[in-house]
Formats: structure tokens, sequence, C-alpha cells
């Protein structure tokens, strides 16, 4: 089946902005021109993709997985464009992801004492997206947490880190500083299953809220650090690996040493804080 890339990025806007009002107006077109497209694409498709009411849309599931699997195609279009002008004006990039609470900036300045020429772009990866960014050529090589579906990926081992349990400061745990897995016994955790977020952000301000609580690496709790949670260890947790990620067969002279830099650079990195804790 061809979809109509014109339909999908309408979907997409759609659901992205929970309103066919303001969709519309984010795409200068009609109201009823865009629900007559989108409702064509659900008709193609032979499913329903929104819940529509008076005041907003819903996505189905289906809905949901259109959405994922769009945004991924668009991406890929969007950087292949990109990468294609920058091939015209000879410019030389390197666009770096990190996961949340992960920082790369000193194997950047490593690389660019190397490639003083080389233009850095970094992008954070978002906590669910994991290696998306890599297959869909938002970013050339990625410092990421595993586990995640590494087909057609070379991943170099850089250290591990710890997990913690995110709670509130007036939990009843909180003068705790380190826990087991039986003292959550009852707790509601807060993780894709049971409550999908869009930042980390969000995630810690549901916590403080009283929501439920949060099993996160040590990394993003001490980067997103705030007087109203406080984070224990959790001493029967198995430790969260850290890596280098790059899509196999990149050759990029560039890319291979920046590989090389990052895997000894934040490798050192997380001895050193390993010595410190």
């Amino acid at each position: 089946m061809d979809l109509d890339l014109r339909k999908l990025r309408y979907f997409v806007a759609v659901a992205e902005h929970g309103h066919f009002g303001r969709a519309a107006e984010a795409l200068y077109i009609a109201q009823p021109v865009l629900s007559r497209q989108v409702r064509a694409l659900e008709k193609e498709l032979g499913v329903t993709l929104l819940i529509r009411t008076t005041r907003s849309v819903e996505l189905t599931p289906a809905g949901e997985q259109l959405l994922d699997d769009a945004r991924g195609v668009f991406a890929t279009v969007d950087n292949a464009v990109r990468r294609v002008l920058e091939s015209d004006r000879g410019v030389e990039r390197l666009v770096v992801g990190f996961a949340p609470g992960l920082h790369v900036g000193e194997a950047v300045r490593a690389f660019s004492a190397m490639y003083p020429d080389v233009e850095v772009g970094l992008v954070p990866v978002k906590w669910w997206e994991k290696a998306a960014p890599l297959r869909d050529g938002r970013v050339d090589v990625a410092y990421l947490r595993q586990p995640f579906d590494d087909d057609a990926l070379r991943v170099v081992p850089v250290g591990s880190e710890e997990k913690v349990a995110c709670v509130p400061a007036t939990h009843p745990l909180a003068r705790r500083r380190r826990i087991t897995m039986a003292d959550l016994d009852g707790e509601s955790i807060l993780d894709a299953h049971s409550r999908r977020t869009s930042s980390v952000e969000e995630k810690f301000e549901l916590i403080a809220a009283g929501h439920g609580i949060a099993l996160v690496p040590a990394s993003v709790a001490t980067s997103y650090s705030r007087p109203d949670l406080v984070h224990l260890v959790v001493t029967d947790l198995a430790p969260v690996d850290t890596c280098i990620a790059v899509v196999r067969g990149r050759r990029e002279r560039r890319v291979r040493d920046f590989v090389t830099v990052a895997t000894q650079t934040l490798g050192a990195d997380r001895r050193r804080l390993s010595a410190v804790d």
C-alpha cells in the first residue's frame, strides 16, 4: 500500500496538537480540509486512528502506532535532505545523541581538538526512543543505556551505573539511604507500562505530586536533582550498562574516531565517578 505522505503529515499534526483546529492553524489550511484528509487516510488503512470529541482528539492504539512510525519516516526523510544540503555546501558535521543524565561534553571537546573543522551537533534522546535516532538518521553516534534492540548496530561498552528509587521527600522511606525492591512492594511505579511520560521533568513532577515513584539511573537522579525528591540506592537491582552506539557499516573517519575518543574519554570519566563514590 502506498501512503500519501501529505495525509500522513496531516495526521501527525492532529495527533501532536490533540485538536483539529490548532493543527489546521499550524498547517495553514482550513479545518474541514484537514478533517477530510485524515478521514481519507483512515479509510485507506481501514482502521480508526483518532477518537474525536467536541473538545479534542485522542489516539487509538492503531493511531499511537502510526504516530510513532510516521515520526521515524519523516525524521529519516528530513535528515537525508539535511545531509544532502550539507554535502552540497561542503559542510562536515557530526551529530551526537545522548540519553537523559548522560553527558558527552568531555568527549566532544576531545573530538573537536582532533577535528576543529567538523561542526558537532548535540541531540537529546528521549528515554523511550533509545536507538531510534540512530536508525532514522537523526544522529550519527549516540551515548546510550542498555538494553535496546542492537540489531545492525555496533555497540561499544563504556561503563555502568546503579539504579535508584526516586520518591517524594515526604515518603516514609525518604530517610533511608539504601533499600531493596521488597521495600517497594505495593508502591505505584511509574514506567512505560503504567504511565508514559514525555520527559524526565514530567515524570519527576508526577512523583513530587504523589502519583507514584520511579526507578531511574543514578546519573538521571543527579542531573535532575530537586529538593522535594529523594533518591535511594536499590541494592538488589542490576546496574545499567552504558555504551557508545553507531549504525554498523558507518565508515566515515570522523564517526569512527568519535567512537574511539568517546569510548576512552567517557569510560575514564565513569571510572573516576566510581572511585569518588
